[in-house]
């Protein structure tokens, strides 16, 4: 239970972070990349709304992806969990590189 109330708080902090950036009043993008500079962006809100939508779409499959957490210790499936997150991870950078990076980028 304790695994997935920490489980569920990380998918509510990316929810969060999303929400920040949907509404947010700044004129600079959010970056997506740790530790990396922003790329000039052509439509900064649009682009901060996509990226928003994208950290609460992320958050919302994490939480879900966490359920076989309430199994208790030594489930099998805590393997959904495990490899749920691994393609959600990667499936994230991909609609970020080829969607949202490719609309907003500067020419």
């Amino acid at each position: 239970m304790a695994a997935f109330i920490i489980w569920t708080v990380m998918g509510v902090l990316f929810i969060i972070m999303g929400i920040v950036d949907i509404f947010s009043k700044k004129q600079k993008a959010f970056g997506f990349w740790a530790n990396a500079q922003t790329l000039k962006m052509e439509d900064v809100k649009a682009y901060n709304r996509a990226l928003g939508i994208l950290w609460i779409v992320y958050g919302i499959i994490l939480i879900l992806l966490g359920l076989p957490l309430l199994q208790g210790d030594n489930s099998p499936g805590v393997i959904i969990t495990i490899l749920g997150t691994m393609f959600e991870a990667i499936a994230a950078m991909a609609v970020y590189v080829v969607v949202i990076e490719k609309k907003y980028r500067k020419k």
